[in-house]
């Protein structure tokens, strides 16, 4: 299994709150780990929200000794929504902070997945498959039938969030488990490249280059080809 991971400014914003981490191996009892964050918030609030949710889950999985993926996967991110929530209570000048997260972990050919927020996680091969569903009005407009999906990618309130790790005491990830095979490509990004790139076209890309790393470089330039309205941020496993 290989891996890359990259995050950019994009070609609007003044600083990039997004974090990425990558462990293509045993952490904790894990067999791998895998991460993308977006945060939210003043300043440099958004950034410090994205790496430190990230930091808090990694220590909370590397010193755990919870077996079932899901179990410690709910328990490392309702504590680390604890912690960021807390920092923004002690701290004005985190005041209102938050991140997505999406985090999966492939375990033979299982592929656990978490998220909060619309960061998402696709699955790619002859097809691409969203796996996770986002936290946000458009996609809860869309599920209460109010939209038609292919309208919602230009809705003016596509950016509203309506669930963050760290905007409440209590938030609640949603949870995934599907197979994977050898071939298949995940795909982690931040909205920065979702909602830039249709999905089609980032399967396209993705199947036309077997590098991985070339993949992700191309998926980047393209989101800021079309505009690069926020910070991309992508994680490529190939399995």
């Amino acid at each position: 299994m290989l891996a890359v991971g990259k995050t950019d400014i994009g070609a609007k914003r003044s600083s990039n709150q997004d974090s990425i981490y990558i462990k293509n191996g045993p952490i904790g009892s894990l067999p791998n780990l895998f991460i993308v964050a977006d945060g939210m918030g003043g300043h440099n609030a958004g950034d410090f929200a994205s790496s430190y949710a990230i930091n808090v889950v990694t220590e909370y999985v590397a010193s755990s000794d919870i077996q079932s993926p899901i179990s410690l996967l709910k328990r490392a991110m309702i504590f680390a929504n604890s912690e960021v929530y807390r920092q923004s209570m002690e701290d004005v000048g985190k005041s209102g902070m938050g991140t997505t997260m999406v985090v999966a972990v492939v375990k033979g050919s299982e592929l656990y997945v978490a998220n909060i927020g619309d960061s998402r996680l696709y699955i790619i091969n002859d097809d691409i498959r969203q796996i996770t569903m986002d936290h946000s009005l458009v996609e809860e407009l869309i599920r209460s039938g109010q939209l038609k999906r292919n309208n919602g990618r230009n809705h003016p309130e596509k950016n509203i969030i309506t669930k963050a790790m760290g905007s409440k005491d209590e938030v609640l990830p949603d949870f995934f488990e599907t197979e994977v095979k050898p071939g298949d490509k995940l795909l982690l990004c931040s909205d920065g490249l979702s909602n830039m790139v249709e999905n089609d076209e980032i399967r396209d890309i993705v199947r036309e280059h077997e590098d991985i790393d070339e993949a992700t470089d191309i998926l980047i330039e393209r989101a800021n080809y079309y505009g690069g309205l926020d910070n991309i941020s992508i994680v490529l496993v190939s399995i």
